[in-house]
């Protein structure tokens, strides 16, 4: 899932920040400002127009991206949200088959 589809106040973990190119700037300053894999993020808020800049919070720092910015940083959610019943809740995100 992508940080810009995170629903706002949900909680996840940062997997990756994936690179539009070679010594993508963007991607680098994103790892820069710690959205690095295993750190907590969250979306607290959108802007007023066009739902842009959004407000994420990574670790105890709060950052205005756009969403094309959000867009490169990978996230997961936790197991517990993953399902709709208890029984899928249980279930690992990558144990999921389609």
């Amino acid at each position: 899932m992508k940080l810009s589809e995170l629903p706002f106040r949900t909680a996840a973990t940062v997997l990756a920040v994936e690179d539009a190119m070679p010594n993508d700037a963007i991607a680098r300053r994103l790892r820069e400002l710690g959205f690095v894999g295993g750190e907590a993020v969250e979306v607290m808020a959108a802007g007023p127009i066009g739902a842009e800049p959004l407000l994420v919070q990574v670790g105890f720092t709060r950052f205005a991206l756009r969403r094309r910015e959000a867009d490169r940083v990978t996230v997961r959610l936790p197991t517990a949200i993953v399902g709709s019943t208890p029984a899928e809740r249980e279930v690992e995100p990558e144990a999921v088959q389609a």
